[in-house]
């Protein structure tokens, strides 16, 4: 992917991808807070700062209503590493991005109104999605028990309803101008533009907004785990659930494409291991799959299943572990391998085509170090030889270094008497 890179005075790291084939474009504005910038007691900030973003600013009273006017989209999304805003739209119209990004940048509007409303907005999230929702809190279960120290050990939605509750306008106030400005933030421009255009638009915009002072608090350093953890959650679902999580490295460490690799081969497709010998060949698992959390700082690598009715997850759990037993003590095939390969091929080429995909692919690996990881990672991750992915499951996926998570449908005796 072709890109040319600028940086402003007050810091802002401008990235310009040219594509004349679209009369499209796309600005998308990075900035490197999430709920690993969050402490104890001020849980989903970061995501809560999300919605703030849409509440107006000083010269836009409705951001959506601005962006719609001028034939755009736009959303954001937050996880436990960033924050990223996207406004897609006609390249004639990009100046209408670059003059709302910059506002909301500059002078966002945090008034006790706006500040409750959102407040009610995400607390609704929080309660519907989570709270409200069959298996919706069995995340906050697993990061609280695999994590002592790291603040993933809570969701990027946060790890209490209390937390946003309680949340102050000095608190937003802090958030806001610890986090959101230029020299903290990535901006790509991408689509029918030049990049003499884009660079100006820029100056223009954004190179008046002054830089601030960044705080390198990082976040305290999860101690290696030593022994196995479980909980168990009773709660009203169809069916018992588990989830069982190993820790692996972050992202840019050795070891995490290779972890990344054993969930493929796991957990990846019709065909996986785990679809075949726990969901096919067993009347146990209705369904069975594995991913990594690939952040920054060390994650985990996560293994989760429904059962069927009528099974238990302590049962589940042993099945589970004869397949990751039988799976360290074998041979990747080079047929396998290749498919897995195959299908990291197929979602680069996938990403590749749309324009949105590239712009967020490009604020994302300038973000871990410089866009040319992007095409590093998926080399290495061609390199990698099945022996090795077997090795690093033998050395990550050991008893020891997990954490489990029993999630139980409530009988009816401890239904009637909760």
């Amino acid at each position: 992917m072709n890109y040319q890179k600028f940086e402003l005075k007050n810091g802002l790291q401008l990235y310009v991808h040219t594509d004349k084939t679209t009369e499209m474009a796309v600005l998308n504005v990075l900035y490197r807070v999430g709920s690993r910038n969050e402490i104890p007691g001020k849980t989903g900030l970061a995501h809560y700062f999300e919605h703030l973003m849409f509440g107006g600013s000083q010269h836009v009273p409705s951001f959506d209503t601005a962006v719609e006017r001028v034939g755009g989209e736009c959303n954001a999304f937050t996880n436990t590493d960033i924050t990223n805003y996207y406004i897609s739209l006609p390249a004639v119209n990009i100046e209408t991005a670059y003059w709302l990004e910059s506002d909301r940048m500059l002078s966002l509007n945090l008034q006790e109104k706006t500040i409750e409303n959102q407040r009610e907005v995400v607390i609704e999230e929080f309660k519907q999605r989570y709270l409200n929702q069959p298996y919706g809190d069995a995340m906050h279960h697993v990061r609280e028990l695999a994590f002592e120290k790291h603040s993933y050990q809570w969701p990027t939605i946060g790890k209490e309803l209390a937390d946003i509750e309680n949340f102050t306008e000095a608190d937003v106030a802090d958030f806001y101008q610890s986090h959101y400005v230029p020299n903290n933030a990535i901006l790509v421009v991408a689509g029918n533009i030049e990049a003499s255009e884009a660079l100006t638009l820029a100056e223009k915009w954004f190179g008046d907004i002054p830089a601030r002072k960044m705080s390198k608090d990082a976040p305290p350093t999860e101690p290696v785990q030593c022994k196995k953890k479980t909980r168990t959650v009773q709660s009203d679902v169809p069916t018992d659930a588990l989830y069982k999580v190993y820790h692996i490295p972050g992202r840019l460490m050795p070891g995490y494409l290779e972890a990344d690799l054993i969930t493929d081969v796991l957990g990846f497709g019709r065909s996986s291991l785990l679809e075949k010998k726990l969901v096919s060949n067993t009347d146990v698992f209705a369904s069975c799959r594995a991913y990594v959390l690939g952040s920054i700082d060390p994650n985990l690598l996560i293994i989760s299943g429904k059962m069927e009715k009528g099974h238990n997850a302590e049962d589940a759990e042993i099945l589970l572990d004869q397949v990751i037993e039988e799976f360290k003590q074998s041979t990747i095939s080079p047929k396998v391998l290749q498919k897995v390969k195959n299908q990291a091929d197929a979602m680069k080429t996938y990403e590749s085509v749309h324009l949105l995909n590239r712009a967020m692919k490009l604020a994302y690996y300038a973000h871990l170090g410089s866009p040319e990881l992007y095409e590093e990672e998926y080399e290495r991750k061609l390199k990698i030889k099945g022996e090795t992915i077997i090795q690093t499951a033998r050395e990550l996926m050991t008893d020891e270094n997990s954490s489990v998570v029993y999630y139980k449908r409530k009988t009816e005796d401890l239904a009637h008497t909760a």
